[in-house]
């Protein structure tokens, strides 16, 4: 390993890392991607379920093909697939077909059906922080409280996507729903979202969607949803440590916002306050999911 190849010690030094992935021109191919009207795109913010969300599509459409060495070869990213070389365009392995995006509802390409699922904006740092140490930041060189502070609070992203998507939950090209609802109902979830991209649900595809998409399954195969595709990318264009840890499927859980400390729990609530209680009307995150049950 080269003595040039390393993880960020600092927030400024990730973002400059995080900069070198794709370039604009990159992006914007995947912008101009023209979507049928039976495209499915897969809209979380990260680490909100979309690998999850990717998984239960893939599975429904195709009967629960495994044959893929990442999840967003199948089910591309619409972002990165340019820089990673997969054509967007192409016919895919069953229909519909069906992508994922992490952008809000404004840019990201129109024309085909949405499904966003919401998690608990401590939850969602707390495990984005998970996922950035050991693959862009080195581990121990940033707190969670650092992280939480000076980058996701500050970048204001998750709750500008929350509001983007948000005004758009009722549109009928739109499935709208919560990372902790799909967590305590994974069949119901199974059947809306059969019947939201029109795959019939017979008795033994929800028995094979029901395992495989299972936190047990996913794990026991957790190198197809590990990110590898970025992840050799990012190696080269970040000049990364190889072999880093990208595990997306970790605990899976509710609740691991508790690691963090009671200034930023303080924090969280107080920006939840001034840009969706104020503009939503809902005081916390647990009474805006309470109305999509």
């Amino acid at each position: 390993m080269s003595h040039n190849n390393k993880r960020a010690s600092s927030l400024p030094e990730l973002q400059e890392l995080l900069g070198r992935i794709f370039t604009k021109e990159e992006v914007g191919r995947g912008l101009g991607l023209q979507l049928r009207s039976t495209d499915i795109v897969i809209t979380p913010f990260g680490k909100s379920g979309t690998t999850w969300l990717q998984q239960i599509v893939h599975t429904l459409r195709t009967r629960g093909d495994m044959d893929f060495d990442d999840i967003s070869r199948v089910v591309p990213w619409i972002e990165s697939s340019p820089a990673l070389g997969l054509d967007l365009d192409a016919e895919q392995r069953a229909n519909p077909r069906a992508f994922k995006s992490h952008l809000e509802y404004e840019p990201v390409p129109k024309g085909g059906k949405y499904i966003n699922s919401v998690r608990n904006p401590g939850d969602a740092l707390y495990s984005m922080y998970r996922f950035m140490e050991g693959w862009f930041l080195e581990p121990g060189a940033v707190s969670v409280d650092e992280f939480a502070r000076e980058r996701f609070i500050k970048s204001g992203d998750y709750w500008r996507h929350l509001k983007s998507w948000w005004a758009r939950r009722q549109q009928p090209n739109v499935l709208f729903m919560a990372y902790e609802h799909m967590q305590q109902d994974l069949e119901g979830t199974i059947v809306r979202v059969a019947r939201f991209i029109d795959i019939p649900l017979d008795d033994d595809l929800l028995k094979i969607t029901l395992q495989h998409a299972s936190f047990a399954f996913m794990l026991e195969h957790k190198d197809r949803f590990d990110d590898a595709l970025m992840r050799r990318l990012s190696e080269t264009r970040c000049k990364l440590p190889s072999g880093s840890d990208s595990a997306k499927v970790r605990e899976g859980t509710v609740g691991s916002r508790k690691a963090l400390s009671a200034e930023t729990l303080a924090e969280l609530d107080k920006v939840w306050q001034q840009e969706i209680e104020a503009s939503l009307g809902y005081k916390d995150y647990a009474s805006l999911i309470a109305t999509l049950a």
